[in-house]
């Protein structure tokens, strides 16, 4: 990720008087008391009449004012770029920005303090002071930020201060642009259980192409600049009047849908530790383990709406890399907060529209009516997988780790009955033990005829 911007740095050609303004405000503290005690000093020599004591006040008067003037008038161009490495990190973890300043004037620069403008939460401003730098010549120097909150933080604008040899004025140039680092949510490793809940024929998330039966049941599409002329169909071209082409064969793949719940009311606490943070972390971590597993995999919240993927209905296409589908994926994870819904229905309506496959929920708390409208997303998808975050245990569960509450107990039996393989998260969980909780609960469903088991 390269952002740079060219700046001149000394000032601009202002009225006279802003000048002087500008001049006199980048005054330092030595600057401003050489300027006061010539002043006192040319006071004392014309009280006293002291020619010699005036010169000397002329002196340190003089000396602050000529250092401002010139290094306001100096024209400096310098050009500054900015690199993360990487520009997308999980929470927790270090990313290093590198910055880079050229001289593409004629002329060596003077001491130069480079500081880069960075968000309180990713540490400290980083401040360097580099030495003249010769005509043409570069500088590189590079700092680390760190961030256990994620987010999307903008790094910048640069900003270039001046300082004369003595020390007595200083002014700041800023550059203009500024990039952005995406902290996503932290990803747990989980273990490739057999969750299944995939459509029939679609195999344990393998791809599968379609065979074509025969020329007649080519489904053409228009002709796009770039493809072969050889897979012409010209019996649709002759019918339609424009060159079409027979479709490549479309590998097919199980689906995923990961639903988070993100409604203000289901979960209390802010934090990193927070529940509604361990939800978040844990649709991210479902989400690259089952684009891994070569599942297609969309991300649904309870509003209704669903990270946009190439495929149909928000799903990642095939065409669409697991690489750039878990990118687009985590930095809407990165930034997502609490809806202002108070109910599920807005995604129910979303997933009662076809069968979707495998469905891993993340719940906040649910009372009685909700908890019935999650238990009816179970209907049409091919298996469904529950976790549900009691904010009572959540707040019983600073110092250990309770049982669910008498309430969280009656919303699981509901979903189970229901078909969900569901399991409550108390306070402090790790991910990948209730992953296999859930195969287990799984398993044990489907021994007892309660609902489909995988294949």
């Amino acid at each position: 990720m390269d952002a740079g911007g060219t700046g001149r740095a000394g000032g601009g050609r202002g009225g006279e008087a802003g000048g002087v303004r500008t001049a006199l405000a980048g005054l330092t503290t030595r600057g401003r008391s050489f300027l006061a005690a010539g002043i006192a000093a040319a006071i004392c020599a014309f009280v006293l009449g002291q020619s010699d004591l005036l010169r000397v006040g002329l002196l340190l008067g003089v000396l602050p004012l000529v250092c401002a003037t010139v290094l306001y008038r100096t024209r400096y161009r310098v050009a500054g770029s900015r690199r993360l490495s990487p520009a997308r990190v999980p929470a927790g973890t270090e990313a290093r920005v590198h910055l880079r300043l050229d001289n593409v004037s004629r002329l060596p620069t003077g001491l130069l303090m480079l500081q880069d403008r960075v968000p309180y939460v990713l540490g400290p401003r980083p401040r360097f002071v580099l030495d003249r730098v010769e005509p043409g010549g570069r500088r590189e120097v590079s700092y680390r930020v760190r961030s256990d909150l994620r987010g999307r933080y903008p790094l910048g604008p640069l900003q270039l201060r001046l300082t004369d040899p003595f020390g007595m004025c200083e002014l700041t140039r800023s550059f203009s642009t500024y990039d952005d680092l995406t902290v996503t949510p932290r990803v747990e490793p989980l273990p490739p259980v057999r969750l299944g809940g995939e459509a029939k024929g679609y195999g344990d998330g393998r791809q599968r192409s379609l065979a074509l039966a025969g020329e007649d049941d080519v489904i053409p599409r228009g002709y796009r600049h770039g493809d072969d002329l050889r897979r012409v169909h010209w019996r649709s071209t002759a019918r339609h009047g424009e060159l079409m082409v027979r479709r490549e064969e479309q590998p097919q793949r199980a689906r995923c849908t990961v639903f988070l719940d993100t409604r203000g009311a289901a979960f209390e606490g802010a934090g990193p530790d927070s529940a509604f943070e361990w939800a978040v972390s844990g649709a991210a971590s479902v989400l690259v383990h089952m684009l891994e597993r070569g599942y297609s995999v969309r991300l649904l919240t309870d509003t209704g709406h669903s990270v946009p993927g190439e495929g149909a209905d928000g799903f990642a296409g095939v065409s669409q890399g697991t690489a750039e589908a878990a990118g687009l994926m985590m930095d809407t994870l990165a930034v997502i907060d609490h809806s202002d819904g108070t109910d599920l229905s807005r995604g129910y309506d979303v997933l009662r529209g076809g069968n979707e496959g495998l469905l891993v929920a993340f719940f906040g708390d649910l009372d009685e009516e909700q908890a019935a409208v999650a238990a009816r997303m179970r209907q049409r998808s091919g298996g469904a997988i529950a976790f549900v975050l009691d904010g009572g245990t959540w707040r019983r569960g600073a110092s250990g780790v309770p049982g669910p509450s008498d309430g969280s107990g009656e919303r699981l039996r509901m979903l189970r009955e229901a078909g969900w393989s569901a399991v409550g998260v108390p306070r402090g969980a790790g991910l990948e033990e209730l992953w296999r909780l859930a195969d287990r609960e799984r398993t044990g469903l489907a021994a007892a005829g309660g609902g489909e088991g995988p294949r």
